[in-house]
């Protein structure tokens, strides 16, 4: 087994190196899918950034937010829980209704999207967690408009340590973990579970998510290895705890519901995850390797939504369980994926071909009898028309997506000092839609094309500048183009056989460098959508399509956003006494195409009004028309910066204090509200000692340690109480749960 590691970390020393010349060794391809073996940021024309498992255990996060949050550039939007979306350079940033995040996630060469939009990743069992920035279709195809996460999750002979773990902290938390593992000279393997649940501090926000991790590498030979892998999540999980509007939260920052009817749209998440991979691997001495990997994802979701407000008797319903539709959403991601990669003196290459066959159904039905809308009395439903009986069902269709991609990698050395990488990916999508509730069956397929090519400069031994232009690409849904196919009795929808996919244009120039006090990487960056998906009355704007100045809502490539900044990464020598960790970016975003915004004021519900004042907004409305085009996108703020004080007080004790800062934004689409910026102080204080073969870990830390007053996510895009006017009262908003304590302890042995 020792002299199998050894040749690895030789084989692993000699690619790793940044060379050039002829005289200084091979080069390699820094690009995969699959298996992170090869590693050379110092020729990566991207900008990249790693963080290793041990980082990421010394944290002790609840959420994968704490740690992300020193890579500049990368933000989250967790409201609650162990679940987020993650956005790259502030793409996607204007969405939050479920949709893809525009950022490609793999874990273990398995591509992870869920069907609420997040991501759930098992914390306790992360090797390293890289991170692609830039349109990284070239690699990974759809929707990676503005990155990729890649995560490897343990292995190797150095992870078959057994251990266990608790942890505690504020508003019932509490983690549990058992971990048992073993090596020979063959193979290595490990058993894990975990828990974490909590209570959550705002109303209705508890959540229960428990794991179990396998996974088995044998040694073929001294080359070539072969590893499976297992991880099974069962979630559950409540409301994220949202409240309408400032003065609720000011007053009630708990709570979703104030006795007036209002609750959060959706809740009662049941979420039960499977994640199947095997992996075989084949290194050729140090000329390249071969890497073959096929994979399972099954996603089952259910959930409650819709909030009924009226019983059939016209009753006013104001129990905070009355939901009248039950989802139940499940997805069978399925594919097998191979690469083979050389390396030389001189060029380096790559060939990949991915295969994947996904399958996606969505049920929906009623729970329980309901109206949708009383009479002008209030006293009885406004005819049959508004009656919903339990056990109708509403939805039940069905979707196969079949993707079949080759790309590739060509790395060549111009001269010591100057290399170029040109990638390339083609992508054929094809889409099955069977409607078993309306008999209907519709198909559609795309070929989509994406790149990237750049260079990378050796300015010193120490130093190199890089640039690149690189695509990402998002195909339409099938829900965006056959809208009115899907409801042809909908007054409010129409189909559009026509949308073509959406692209991202990412160009970067940066320098990355190292010295004997610290190490830094800095980027600018500027990302263009073209033919961007809008419906035509707006992002969950709404019209009147009774009224004949309005059509019905249709989806267009009409749209244009414009993202540009600065990135900075600085770490300081950790072999210091103090150290530090700085992670600081810029971000402008803008609509640069966004002519048809139409906000209705009043209550939807009444009679249109062209008039600008309301004698009576319960029963009349108007829609104001907004030209957003040179708009800033909301929740994006323009400066965020991490900044990390480490103590090494002595060889066992570390403390940590964390700064996390971002400026000011907006709440919505027209730039009407303004949410302040914050700064959050978070500190921690890490004791790890051996005693015999044992070695503990001891924490204690506190999140928001001031205890300050902010929003976690603040949003909103109408007139949200129908008061006929639109304010801070319209805003969505998850407030932050203030002074937050944690403490554990760990044993590994």
């Amino acid at each position: 087994m020792n002299q199998k590691i050894c040749m690895s970390i030789a084989c692993a020393i000699a690619l790793n190196i940044s060379l050039y010349g002829d005289d200084l060794g091979k080069i390699t391809v820094s690009s995969t899918t699959i298996d992170d073996r090869f590693k050379a940021k110092q020729n990566e024309i991207s900008t990249t950034a790693t963080l290793n498992g041990e980082k990421i255990d010394k944290a002790h996060i609840e959420n994968i937010q704490q740690i992300l949050n020193s890579i500049p550039g990368l933000t989250t939007e967790v409201q609650t829980g162990d679940s987020l979306k993650l956005h790259i350079r502030g793409v996607e940033n204007q969405r939050y209704m479920g949709e893809k995040p525009g950022v490609a996630v793999v874990i273990d060469g398995v591509p992870v999207f869920e069907r609420t939009g997040k991501v759930n990743i098992d914390l306790d069992n992360i090797e390293s967690i890289k991170v692609v920035k830039g349109g990284a279709s070239y690699l990974f195809g759809e929707d990676a408009l503005s990155g990729a996460v890649i995560i490897t999750t343990k292995k190797g002979a150095n992870n078959s340590y057994n251990s266990f773990g608790i942890e505690t902290g504020s508003f019932g938390y509490q983690k549990l973990l058992a971990r048992a593992g073993f090596a020979n000279d063959s193979i290595n393997t490990y058993l894990q579970v975990s828990e974490r649940k909590s209570d959550g501090y705002h109303e209705k926000s508890d959540y229960n998510t428990k794991y179990l991790n396998s996974k088995l590498q044998y040694y073929i030979d001294d080359n070539s290895d072969i590893t499976g892998g297992i991880e099974l999540s069962k979630r559950d999980k409540d409301s994220h705890g949202t409240v309408k509007g400032e003065t609720e939260a000011q007053n009630n920052p708990k709570s979703i519901y104030n006795g007036t009817g209002d609750r959060d749209y959706s809740r009662k998440y049941d979420v039960d995850l499977g994640k199947y991979f095997i992996t075989y691997a084949k290194d050729f001495n140090d000329n390249g390797n071969f890497l073959f990997n096929v994979y399972q994802y099954k996603d089952d979701t259910n959930y409650v939504s819709s909030p009924i407000k009226y019983s059939l008797a016209g009753a006013k319903i104001t129990s905070e369980d009355a939901y009248g539709t039950y989802n139940d959403q499940f997805q069978i991601q399925r594919g097998a994926k191979s690469e083979y990669r050389t390396t030389s003196n001189k060029i380096a290459t790559l060939l990949g071909i991915d295969y994947r066959a996904n399958y996606y159904e969505n049920k929906t039905n009623i729970l329980q009898d309901y109206c949708t809308r009383l009479n002008s009395a209030g006293t009885a439903c406004f005819g049959d028309s508004t009656k919903v009986y339990a056990g109708t069902i509403t939805g039940d269709d069905e979707t196969d997506e079949n993707v079949i991609a080759l790309y590739g990698e060509l790395k060549y050395v111009l001269s010591n000092e100057l290399s170029i990488t040109t990638n390339g990916r083609y992508d054929h999508i094809s889409y099955d839609y069977n409607d078993i509730l309306k008999n209907m069956k519709i198909d559609k397929s795309f070929d989509v094309g994406s790149y990237r090519i750049g260079g990378a400069y050796s300015l010193s031994d120490t130093r190199s500048f890089y640039t690149n232009i690189s695509t990402g690409f998002r195909t339409p849904t099938v829900s965006q183009m056959f809208a009115g196919d899907i409801d042809p009795t909908s007054t409010k929808v129409e189909s559009n056989h026509d949308l073509k996919p959406e692209t991202s244009y990412n160009y970067e120039v940066g320098i990355r460098g190292s010295n004997s006090l610290f190490e830094y990487d800095t980027a600018l960056f500027l990302i263009d959508r073209d033919d961007y998906i809008m419906a035509n009355v707006g992002q969950y704007a709404s019209t009147d399509p009774s009224n004949p100045l309005f059509a019905k809502t249709k989806y267009e490539n009409i749209g244009g956003i414009r993202n540009k900044g600065l990135e900075l990464a600085l770490n300081t020598n950790k072999n210091k006494p103090i150290y530090f960790d700085v992670a600081y970016s810029y971000t402008e975003a803008k609509f640069t195409q966004y002519d048809n915004f139409n906000l209705t004021l009043g209550n939807s519900y009444g009679t249109y009004k062209t008039a600008s004042t309301f004698t009576n907004p319960a029963t009349q409305y108007t829609i104001e028309h907004y030209n957003l085009t040179g708009k800033l996108v909301p929740r994006v703020p323009k400066h965020n910066l991490n900044l990390r004080t480490n103590y090494n007080f002595n060889n066992d004790l570390l403390l940590t204090a964390e700064v996390n800062a971002k400026s000011k934004y907006f709440a919505d689409e027209m730039n009407k509200i303004e949410i302040g910026g914050q700064a959050v102080l978070n500190i921690m204080a890490s004791y790890v000692t051996k005693i015999g073969g044992y070695k503990f870990d001891i924490f204690a830390k506190v999140d928001n340690a001031l205890d300050k007053f902010y929003y976690n996510t603040a949003r909103s895009s109408g007139d949200a109480n129908s008061d006929g006017k639109f304010d801070a009262e319209d805003l969505s908003i998850t407030v932050n749960q203030g002074r937050t304590y944690t403490a554990g302890l760990s044993v590994k042995f």
